[in-house]
């Protein structure tokens, strides 16, 4: 069908609608008058490619969606924002919501410029009823995490890079500065496909943290477009049970059982047994030498850096295992924040060292943008406006394109 200005006013105004957003919320994103935009809306002004590519970018969108035959009145992230109207209307919040899509957009035209076949989704997806209470969440969250190690191999063995992971799983990863109260958040949607993105601002044990709590909605959560994880959210039940997928997915119970037998702890401080004859029962007992069993902060530290994991998520492990109870963990916690823990860590050479490499995104993003700048697929302008995205200044890029070799 021939684009009229008219039924592009009106496609802009189904997605500003969709979302959720104002004319005036929509305006202060791109830089135009409540006045103005409502012209383009009502097609009585005409939009220039500059204004529809912010206002694609405002509205969670690819801008060749707004001149398709079937155009989709809604997507991820006006679903987002219809499922939580905070989203909305917390502009740094909607900021990050709208950067992330925009990120995942520009990924996927990449890779099609440049012929590139993604893998398909092959991420399992598990049907689960509606949690009850936080204690059947968490049960649900832990099931889901055993099944996915069994499906995936893993045994109780520590996981290399989560990022890899999910990669091989059909689902794409990316870091992006999120606000402070933003752990992480998944999209679902159909151009993009499955997108997990990251605060690029948090410590790397966090971000691995984040990843796996992502992967867990990607599994249990897929009837709905996504989900943004914040701290004013942690309590909900999708939360919690994600919370708890990502703890045992990371350091399964049984793997830290075995990893704390292997120091000779964990099992019983007295331990009896009877032997039968067919005639008589003799009784064996055995007691553990006092406080030997007791779990002390250098096997925190070797815990977490077995599984890539920071010390306190460890120490809310074992307790949440029952390893620990909680005047033991008020002990061990106290000698973390006194900063015991990471001094054993220097004398044991056993820092939190998490395997996820925060660069690759921005690595894998930049090699395709390049690429396609080579091929002469992307203008220079689109390439610095691509590698802005990802944290490149203007005289960066210059640099870059004025030394690299393009042979």
């Amino acid at each position: 069908m021939e684009m009229t200005r008219e039924e592009l006013g009106r496609r802009i105004r189904s997605a500003r609608e969709s979302c959720g957003l104002t004319q005036e919320q929509l305006g202060e994103s791109v830089g135009l008058s409540r006045v103005a935009l409502g012209q383009i809306e009502s097609g009585a002004r005409s939009v220039s490619s500059l204004e529809l590519d912010r206002l694609a970018r405002a509205l969670g969108r690819d801008i060749k969606s707004f001149f398709v035959t079937a155009f989709a009145e809604r997507d991820a992230l006006s679903a987002l924002f219809r499922s939580d109207a905070e989203l909305a209307q917390q502009v740094d919040l909607r900021k990050a919501l709208q950067d992330s899509m925009a990120l995942g957009h520009e990924l996927t035209n990449l890779e099609r410029l440049l012929e590139i076949d993604r893998v398909q989704p092959i991420t399992a997806t598990y049907q689960l009823r509606s949690a009850k209470s936080r204690w059947d969440a968490i049960g649900q969250g832990q099931k889901v995490a055993t099944e996915e190690r069994q499906r995936l191999g893993l045994g109780v063995a520590p996981i290399g890079a989560l990022s890899e992971l999910l990669e091989s799983q059909g689902v794409r990863t990316g870091t992006v500065a999120l606000p402070e109260n933003i752990s992480g958040l998944t999209l679902i949607d159909s151009t993009i496909g499955l997108f997990v993105v990251i605060n690029a601002n948090h410590a790397p044990v966090r971000q691995r943290f984040s990843l796996a709590h992502e992967y867990g909605h990607v599994l249990m959560d897929r009837d709905r477009a996504g989900a943004v994880s914040r701290v004013e959210k942690r309590s909900d039940l999708l939360e919690v049970r994600a919370n708890a997928f990502a703890a045992e997915f990371l350091m399964p119970a049984e793997g830290v059982a075995q990893f704390i037998l292997e120091f000779g702890k964990g099992a019983a401080s007295r331990a009896q047994m009877a032997v039968f004859d067919e005639a008589e029962v003799v009784q064996v007992e055995q007691r553990a030498t006092p406080g030997s069993q007791a779990i002390q902060l250098h096997d925190v530290v070797l815990l977490a850096h077995h599984f890539r994991v920071s010390r306190i998520s460890v120490l809310y492990r074992l307790m949440n295992l029952r390893l620990i109870d909680e005047r033991e963990f008020q002990r061990l916690k106290a000698a973390e924040d006194r900063g015991d823990g990471r001094k054993i860590a220097g004398f044991l050479a056993a820092p939190e060292v998490p395997t996820e490499d925060r660069s690759d995104f921005r690595r894998r993003f930049l090699a395709l943008a390049r690429e396609a700048y080579r091929r002469e697929e992307i203008t220079r302008r689109k390439f610095a406006e691509l590698a802005s995205m990802v944290g490149l200044g203007p005289q960066e890029v210059e640099d870059f394109i004025a030394s690299a070799n393009w042979e």
